[in-house]
């Protein structure tokens, strides 16, 4: 088999524009077989363009769109074998959560003999046996999500494809439809791509994360190495929290701030003397030391300036005496316990902890 055989899309420099306006610039892509890649990206980035490029709902302005190595760059959407659900579930009201599911495989011509047992398995797979008879308006949001996914999965289409398909339901819901989402797809091994734009929703369900801004692609990557590894200022900002610090690079590969903060960096960064750069610490990698830990050389010490308390997780604003005010974030503690504006802190990092960002 070809590293080409592998992959069941490839766009090959694929742009998009209405008029003046470029929804998607040049892009290349390609997604493997059974693979759960994520489109992510804030409003107007190209996520959906992109995905209505594959669909077929939009026709490309340049460029080759291959289907499991067919060109389908002109072929109309009932030609791809698609599969796709929307946020707004896009339910028939008069029809049951049956003949929802059933009415791709009907339209379809399969036998009558055949699509009860392929819709009872696919409301099965989603948690909805024994619902198969109420309507769409019967059904809360997520149970009407379901019946959009069983509806899609029922025809065995090469690709799933899912346009924030969790943004109308609840925080609680949203987190129970990801894990089924991700079991379903370890369950029937197909292609997915998923429209998002919520960052947490990526970390937690993809086997990659395609990161977009402005019509094009800023970093393509797995999960890990866009949260640990990103490659510039926007996907340190848009995936996680970040402290971000700029400076000049000094003989030795330290990095001095402006108000003449010195930074030691990971030794396998290969800085030039005199170059500006910028680097991003996550907050969770800042420790504070506690009175016991005195032994234990500090890497600053600062003042408690914010205090943001979030369930399980507290988030602390250190001002340094001489440096950038730092965010930082630590496991929860009771109120009594907990630090307070105005106290005073040693913290504590490691010089691995850095990334060096720079132009992707």
């Amino acid at each position: 088999m070809t590293e080409r055989d592998q992959y069941m899309i490839e766009l090959q420099d694929v742009s998009k524009h209405f008029g003046q306006f470029h929804a998607l610039r040049t892009t290349s892509l390609t997604v493997r077989k059974g693979e759960f890649l994520t489109l992510l990206g804030p409003s107007g980035s190209g996520k959906s363009t992109l995905l209505n490029l594959i669909s077929g709902a939009y026709s490309a302005s340049s460029g080759k769109i291959l289907l499991n190595g067919a060109d389908i760059t002109n072929a109309p959407p009932r030609k791809r074998e698609i599969g796709m659900v929307f946020q707004n579930y896009a339910l028939m009201p008069h029809m049951t959560a049956y003949d929802n599911v059933a009415y791709p495989l009907k339209i379809r011509g399969v036998p009558r003999s055949e699509i009860r047992a392929r819709v009872m398995d696919a409301l099965r797979r989603v948690g909805l046996a024994g619902f198969e008879h109420r309507k769409p308006k019967q059904l809360s949001g997520g149970q009407q999500q379901r019946v959009g996914i069983a509806r899609c999965i029922v025809y065995s289409p090469s690709i799933i494809m899912m346009d924030e398909p969790l943004g109308a339901l609840d925080k609680n819901m949203r987190e129970q439809m990801q894990d089924e989402i991700k079991t379903l797809h370890r369950e029937i091994g197909t292609t997915f791509i998923y429209v998002t734009h919520d960052q947490e929703e990526a970390l937690n369900m993809s086997d990659r994360i395609c990161l977009m801004n402005n019509g094009g692609i800023e970093q393509l990557g797995t999960p890990d190495d866009l949260y640990f590894r990103p490659v510039n200022e926007f996907a340190a900002r848009f995936i996680g929290e970040s402290n971000l610090i700029t400076g000049r690079a000094q003989e030795g590969g330290a990095l001095r701030t402006e108000s003449g903060y010195s930074l030691a960096l990971p030794a396998s960064e290969k800085l030039v003397p005199g170059k500006d750069y910028q680097v991003m610490l996550r907050p969770e990698r800042i420790r504070v030391l506690a009175p016991g830990q005195q032994a234990v050389p500090a890497s600053a010490s600062g003042q408690v300036s914010s205090v943001s308390f979030i369930g399980s997780m507290t988030t602390l604003g250190i001002r340094l005496p001489e440096g950038p005010e730092l965010k930082l974030k630590t496991t929860s503690l009771p109120s009594g316990s907990r630090l307070q504006i105005g106290d005073a802190v040693a913290l504590r990092w490691e010089s691995e902890d850095f990334v060096v960002l720079h132009d992707a």
